[in-house]
């Protein structure tokens, strides 16, 4: 019957007395007192509690021991939802301490309803997560359980889904992602027919229906375009029940990101990184010590912005604030360490290949 546990009782009636100044006692369903300002008093029995909790009825007593265990005062009967929970005991003569009993009654009220609703939220979250994750590791071992999730979350088996990954980018640890995840949050109630939950350490994945996506596509473009700290990489389209690859799509299009001024990848545009993400480690060193052995950050900074303007000496220079003898000296001084012409076009295939791989590792 009770659900206010004992710190949060000794909280309410350490917080009553700083404003009245009498002895409060919270009351269990058993009658027993399990927070008192009054230290001596708790785990003693309360008759007038008691007494309280099978009535439901307010009393006041106007003389000390008249009940066993109960002082002169009032004693609030605590209800939500229609039910008993506690009773709220403040000892002095009734008719100075009634108000105060009343406040400690309508505080504790208010505490037991923001319980429920934390509650409740985080009932919900763990519930997305839980779906989520089932969902992405494609091991479904309670088919009805996760079926009734989806009609929870509204959404629809049958419709083909996208898996997205988002990725904070934040240098302000656990302080950063919860300021992220706000506007996450906020993000994902203007998309219908999408969840999403936390993965450690910086990631959230979410899961929407393809239809929803395409017509949202924008305004998840523009939320990651106008910030500096997330990425973004969506998955191809699969079913509910295949989405292990989809999350498989949307990790090579979020890993496509690294070294790029873009902040939003779509799986379904990708070429080269498809191949490029299923190349291992060990190899993607052996090649750059081959393609690109020399070669600083800062060259394979030049190089990148070089071939987003597609080789384009002008447009390279304007990005660059570069005079175009400067970039000109820098391409001949890459070309001189390492051996590949950046003008000339097979060279430039394996600076290209070079310079993605070099991002990939540097993530």
């Amino acid at each position: 019957m009770n659900i206010i546990n004992k710190k949060t009782a000794q909280q309410i009636v350490d917080t009553v007395k700083d404003v009245c100044g009498h002895n409060i006692n919270f009351i269990n369903e058993n009658g027993m007192i399990i927070a008192s300002t009054d230290l001596t008093r708790i785990g003693t029995f309360h008759e007038g509690g008691k007494q309280v909790i099978k009535t439901g009825i307010p009393l006041e007593v106007y003389e000390d021991n008249s009940l066993s265990g109960t002082q002169k005062g009032v004693n609030i009967p605590v209800a939500h939802n229609g039910i008993l929970t506690a009773v709220i005991g403040i000892s002095g003569e009734p008719d100075e301490v009634r108000s105060y009993a009343y406040l400690a009654e309508k505080i504790t009220r208010l505490l037991i309803r923001e319980q429920e609703l934390n509650d409740a939220s985080r009932t919900q979250t763990e519930k997305k997560t839980y779906l989520i994750q089932t969902l992405l590791n494609g091991n479904i071992e309670n088919p009805e359980y996760i079926q009734k999730m989806l009609q929870e979350f509204h959404l629809n088996a049958k419709k083909p889904k996208r898996v997205l990954l988002l990725q904070v980018c934040s240098h302000e640890g656990r302080s950063g992602i919860s300021t992220v995840e706000s506007a996450i949050h906020h993000l994902f109630e203007r998309i219908p027919d999408s969840v999403f939950c936390f993965q450690y350490p910086n990631e959230f994945a979410a899961i929407i229906d393809s239809t929803s996506f395409d017509t949202h596509q924008t305004i998840l473009e523009s939320f990651v375009s106008a910030r500096d700290d997330v990425l973004l990489g969506v998955g191809r389209t699969d079913s509910i029940y295949q989405l292990d690859d989809s999350l498989r799509t949307a990790r090579i299009a979020l890993e496509s990101l690294s070294g790029s001024e873009t902040h939003f990848a779509l799986f379904d545009k990708l070429t080269l990184e498809i191949i490029l993400a299923r190349i291992d480690s060990v190899t993607k060193k052996d090649f750059l010590s081959k393609a690109a052995a020399g070669l600083s950050s800062e060259d394979f900074s030049l190089l990148r912005t070089y071939f987003e303007e597609e080789q384009s000496l002008n447009r390279t220079c304007e990005k660059l604030f570069l005079h175009k003898n400067t970039l000109q000296y820098k391409l001949d001084r890459i070309y001189r360490i390492c051996g590949l012409n950046p003008r000339r076009f097979q060279d430039a295939v394996i600076l290209y290949l070079a310079v993605k791989l070099y991002y990939t590792i540097s993530r």
